[in-house]
């Protein structure tokens, strides 16, 4: 009973405020402890629930609000979404402020803060060491930051920590390279020597041991929750690069050291790994500990990380500290590294906070302990030890973390920290009861805690040894831990940082995003809540992370969140998160006044020639007017060199410009463009015949609705298709997919046997111009398919037909996981044999529509597809809905003839440019268009089709 009261909050006994000699205490001190240690600790759990009842009825137990500070991180940032996500869920009031000068809930109030934590993110640091008064927090205030540590490991000047020029460690070997601190160290190269630091062959403390020939750079992660008496803790991850790794992963310390080094010696590195920290943590808080106020902050902690670098030895030298988190040697930062920060950030956070139980929830003393508490209530008894309040504080804080410590193992003190600075530091070692009692009970408590888990692991491997079967509650436990038990998101990452609507939440699953213009790619990484939950994305062996190309208008991105366990062969959904995201269009500053045009041939963002300019150009015409020079002549074939016009104020800034109105300008001619009529009367009683990819099949559709006014019938067909009843029966169309690349190669058709099928179905075929062949796609197409072309033609006595090559366009110039992905080199050479294909096409006498150039300059306009080769969407209308309208940008010598209902196509009056917006369709052809279910879209797509009707429609063609 004792020991129950020796812990009681009060003032220091008479005997020790007036400075009587502490060795006549220290003995039967020691005595009881070791004697009644269990009492000991019970006596502790009493206090604390005393405390809770206590607390839940002060003033500020009610109003639980915590400030996050964000400095230059912006609300949507996974960071600051954490803080809300862990500290809301615990009752917590959290309010978001930038700085602590224009944080209204640090103000006082009546004298007081009503805030119980604070967290300062990086970049707002600075801020709250100037407002924040750490000797003026109350005793339930937490902050995130230890100002004594912050200054002891700054930079002195060089990298040099600021606590190592203290006079009083000259001489002392610490296990720290001396230019371990500052932003002046981070790109300081260690040198692979045999040991790496210098150090004093006769220093007690530690000593070499036998090398197994570990080298290797780590990163671990220290929680300081106290540095007057020292209290640290070792998080259990740690980024690891070795000697034979470019760069770091992250891992678990402990099973990376067993994996190198094997049981016996990994134990001996782990407790070096404590030991070095433990030297310099305890080194820098000495060195800074006259400075501390008496009313110190309770409750403050710091994350920090210590670089430590292993040469061949059990023993590391720390060779950079950094009091915040940092990754430094992941291959890829932005998710690795922040991933890794905001599992120790949420891990901290429940680790130091325990969870509001309330009234209801605490356990009250017996009545028992209660009369012995009251029997005992001063010092009388208590061999003249009584704990202030704020130790107390502390001391009830460090039992409750070593009896939950999660991801956390205690680094200082332990057994084996003997204090070899005391010597340089006389007083730190007595004159007070937190510089001698304190410790010792801090220490106690830890040889209590780790004696309990020794007990519990040597029972369980007992139970493990023995023959018996495991019961049915202990094969459920088993089963869990493979289990995806909690089958939702922690987080979902993403490059660049999306802002989601609404806020990420694991329990919301449909999410939108938007992304400006430049924004092509985003990468994605789903963050499990259980590790046992696989991740997969869009399908059942999708990737966990992957790169996804973002067309213009609307993507969608399926998150699956899978039990591998659950089943032998697919995994099983447990659930799934939805992402759509939107890209907007190029930004457009619309044309009200006098302006230029300008105009471009290729992208500076993707230089395809090198030796041409690129970007926005004055295009060339009369000085005085401001639009292109209109042509007199229709273009002779279908891949006349052009370039894309486009209307800006000033050709230097491609931000003046009007987007909407950017047009498709052969050099010298012009593409004629047809109205409903004409188009009909051309394609009257033919054939066209369709064989190539995706991109090839979206020329074919926007074809048929031009033909028909609608397009009624639509498919992502990956074989062999047939349309009879375009333009009232008298127009046909078919189409056959090629290559077949899902397929293993040796069952996939060739190329002729592809062609042999779509003429077969295709018949009767008229060997004349009434028969039209259009062939080619992305990336595939080589002259060797020409060549087949035309030995098949001939074969089948259809020598006579029309034959279109669509050669070559842009794609797979994005790095997209899953799928290739060409460099600009690549890309350039793809260009040299785009023009060899042109050549041979025309060798062969067959029409071509050059779609590469057309595609080059605007690469970035895109839609849905990973290849990012699609320019085309087909979208489905309802009933009520006519497609949009078909305006196509006319210039007639001068004179902007937009706004005309149907496009001349006389030398007088047709236009220079095919453009985005196409001419409005006749009323007379949406009488009816209710039957209408599906819309080609897609300016880049509509120009090379107009192209290609144009020359299917030329007038010198007979049929």
């Amino acid at each position: 009973m004792v020991a129950r009261n020796r812990f009681k909050s009060g003032q220091p006994a008479v005997g020790v405020r007036n400075g009587t000699a502490l060795s006549a205490v220290e003995k039967p001190f020691d005595e009881l402890i070791l004697a009644d240690v269990r009492r000991f600790v019970s006596t502790l759990e009493t206090l604390q629930r005393e405390r809770d009842v206590q607390e839940s009825g002060q003033k500020w137990a009610g109003r639980r609000r915590a400030v996050v500070l964000t400095g230059q991180h912006i609300v949507t940032d996974t960071e600051v979404q954490l803080y809300q996500r862990v500290l809301e869920p615990m009752g917590y009031e959290v309010a978001l402020s930038r700085y602590a000068e224009t944080s209204g809930a640090l103000r006082t109030h009546h004298g007081a803060s009503e805030w119980s934590i604070l967290v300062c993110l990086s970049t707002s640091e600075k801020s709250c060491l100037r407002r924040v008064s750490f000797s003026e927090l109350q005793p339930h205030q937490m902050v995130n930051m230890v100002p004594g540590l912050v200054e002891a490991f700054s930079d002195a000047g060089g990298g040099r920590c600021r606590f190592y020029t203290d006079r009083r460690l000259a001489g002392f070997a610490l296990p720290l390279k001396p230019f371990a601190c500052g932003l002046s160290n981070g790109n300081r190269r260690v040198l692979q020597d045999s040991m790496g630091h210098d150090r004093d062959p006769d220093r007690p403390l530690m000593s070499p041991s036998t090398a197994p020939g570990l080298v290797a750079m780590v990163n671990v992660y220290v929680l300081v929750t106290s540095a007057t008496p020292l209290t640290a803790f070792l998080h259990e991850s740690g980024v690891v690069r070795t000697s034979e790794e470019l760069n770091g992963q992250t891992t678990q310390l402990k099973t990376f050291l067993l994996k190198q080094l094997g049981s016996t010696a990994s134990h001996e590195a782990m407790g070096h790994v404590k030991e070095v920290i433990g030297q310099v943590l305890r080194a820098a808080v000495l060195t800074n500990q006259e400075a501390h106020s008496p009313n110190r902050c309770l409750l403050c902690y710091q994350l920090m990380t210590f670089t430590l670098h292993f040469t061949g030895s059990l023993l590391p030298v720390v060779v950079k500290i950094d009091a915040d988190l940092r990754f430094t040697g992941l291959r890829d930062l932005a998710f690795d590294g922040q991933i890794t920060k905001e599992l120790i950030l949420e891990d901290t956070l429940h680790f130091l906070l325990p969870l509001q139980s309330g009234l209801a929830g605490v356990k009250m003393a017996s009545q028992t302990e209660t009369a012995t508490i009251e029997k005992y209530g001063g010092c009388s008894g208590t061999h003249g030890i009584c704990l202030p309040d704020s130790e107390l504080v502390l001391l009830l804080q460090f039992h409750r973390q070593l009896k939950t410590p999660g991801p956390f193992e205690l680094l200082y003190p332990s057994a084996s920290s003997e204090d070899w600075l005391l010597d340089r530091f006389p007083s730190a070692a007595g004159g007070s009861v937190t510089g001698s009692h304190l410790p010792a009970l801090l220490l106690r408590l830890s040889l209590y805690h780790d004696r309990q888990r020794n007990h519990t692991y040597r029972s369980d491997q007992t139970a493990a040894q023995t023959n018996r079967e495991p019961g049915p509650a202990s094969q459920e436990l088993l089963g869990d831990r493979e289990r995806c038990v909690d089958p939702h998101l922690r987080q979902l990452y993403t490059d660049p940082p999306l802002t989601l609507t609404p806020p990420f939440s694991p329990r919301v699953k449909e999410y939108r995003a938007e992304v400006p213009f430049d924004v092509v790619t985003v990468r994605i990484r789903p963050e499990p809540v259980s590790p046992a939950c696989r991740i997969h994305l869009d399908e059942h062996r999708g990737p966990r992370t992957a790169n996804y190309p973002v067309g213009l208008g609307d993507s969608r991105i399926s998150i699956l969140v899978a039990d591998e366990a659950a089943a032998e062969t697919e995994p099983a959904v447990m659930t799934i998160y939805t992402l759509r995201m939107y890209r907007e269009s190029r930004p457009s500053l619309p044309m009200f006044g006098d302006h230029v045009t300008c105009g471009f041939v290729q992208d500076c963002g993707l230089v395809v020639q090198p030796g041409q300019p690129c970007g926005l150009e004055p295009y060339p015409g009369p000085k005085t007017s401001s639009r292109p020079q209109a042509a007199s002549r229709p273009c002779a074939s279908g891949d006349v060199p052009g370039r894309w016009v486009v209307p800006c104020l000033s050709c230097a800034d491609n931000r003046t410009c009007d987007w909407r109105e950017v047009a498709w300008q052969p050099d010298g001619c012009y593409y004629p463009l047809l109205d409903r009529p004409q188009l009909q009367d051309c394609m009257m009683d033919r054939k066209v015949l369709f064989i190539g990819d995706s991109t090839n099949r979206g020329m074919m559709y926007f074809l048929m609705e031009r033909v028909n006014s609608s397009l009624e019938d639509w498919g992502k067909a990956h074989d062999t298709l047939l349309y009879s009843n375009l333009n009232q029966g008298r127009t046909h169309v078919s189409y056959s997919y090629y290559p077949q690349f899902w397929l293993e190669k040796s069952l996939r058709p060739t190329f002729q046997q592809a062609l042999e099928q779509l003429l077969r179905r295709s018949r009767p075929l008229a060997n004349s111009h009434q028969t039209v062949l259009v062939a080619g796609g992305v990336q595939w197409l080589k002259t060797s398919h020409l060549r087949i072309i035309k030995e098949m033609v001939e074969k089948e006595g259809l020598s006579n037909i029309m034959v279109v090559v669509k050669s070559l366009g842009m794609g797979f110039h994005l790095p997209v996981d899953g799928i290739r992905s060409l460099s600009l080199r690549e890309i350039q050479e793809l260009y040299r044999e785009n023009r060899n294909i042109i050549a041979a096409a025309k060798h062969y006498g067959y029409e071509v529509i050059d779609t590469f150039c057309i595609t080059m300059g605007r690469y970035k306009e895109f839609l849905q597809g990973r290849c990012a080769c699609h320019f085309h969407e087909v979208e489905k209308l309802w009933f009520s809905e006519a497609p949009l309208p078909r305006k196509m940008k006319v210039f007639q010598h001068g004179v902007d003839s937009t706004t005309a209902r149907t496009t001349r196509t006389g030398p007088s009056g047709t236009g220079a440019g095919l453009g985005s917006r196409s001419v409005p369709l006749d009323a007379d052809q949406w009488a009816g268009s209710n039957t209408s279910s599906y819309h080609v879209r897609g300016p880049v797509n509509q120009v090379y089709s107009e192209i290609l009707l144009s020359r299917l429609c030329s007038r010198d063609r007979g049929k």
